[in-house]
């Protein structure tokens, strides 16, 4: 009887295989920098692109690679509840700067040179001078006294931006629950000015405040 062997292929594929993704970020990026003599190396996102009302918040975060928290991930990919408790470690345990540009600056220069120029001061107000900046995004913030670069999907990739983006999750949160004390009928503690259904039904009831972005739909008058 002749024995027949199977042999397994795998297609060929420009796209990577699930088992070679990462699980989550890592220091990897930073430390390949450090062997350049790079160092240090700061990582910097923002939160609240997307939001009818309230300003978009960066920060900037230099970590410790002696003292790295644990469970640094995406933001988005996090409980409130984490978030919290990561952003107190991260506070203990690296170097961190914090800028905003407000609904106004969003309106007049637009959403996205709003971030990238609130990511600039933030890096900009960092207690150590980076040698690098890691963005997340498609863009290096314009006018970094350093070496810049991009990277897509940051916040999953590299841990110093993933801990930017806790900072700057957890800042922007707590001034739009600030606000709803100023600004009270629109929800802002709720949902901290995302346009859900409640806080649309608030605009038409009781109109935009100045917290408002009125670039942006619907509130743009064409």
């Amino acid at each position: 009887m002749c024995e027949v062997r199977r042999m397994s292929r795998v297609a060929s594929s420009d796209s990577r295989l699930l088992f070679d993704l990462p699980e989550g970020p890592d220091f990897s990026m930073e430390l390949a920098a450090r062997k350049r003599g790079l160092w240090p190396v700061a990582g910097t996102d923002e939160a609240g692109r997307g939001p009818l009302a309230g300003p978009v918040v960066a920060a900037a975060v230099v970590l410790d690679p002696e003292n790295i928290p644990g469970g640094l991930n995406d933001s988005k990919q996090l409980s409130a509840a984490k978030r919290e408790f990561l952003f107190t470690l991260i506070m203990q345990s690296a170097f961190v700067s914090v800028a905003s540009s407000c609904s106004r600056r969003i309106d007049v220069i637009d959403i996205r040179k709003a971030s990238l120029d609130a990511m600039r001061r933030a890096v900009a107000g960092l207690e150590v001078k980076p040698q690098l900046v890691l963005a997340d995004g498609r863009d290096v913030p314009p006018g970094l006294a350093c070496e810049g670069r991009a990277v897509v999907k940051g916040d999953a990739r590299s841990l110093s931006i993933a801990a930017a983006s806790i900072v700057a999750k957890v800042m922007r949160d707590r001034m739009m629950a600030r606000a709803e004390a100023t600004f009270p009928g629109y929800g802002f503690a709720l949902h901290a000015g995302y346009a859900t259904q409640v806080h649309r039904d608030a605009i038409k009831a009781i109109g935009p405040c100045r917290l408002h972005r009125m670039s942006f739909r619907p509130l743009r008058q064409d």
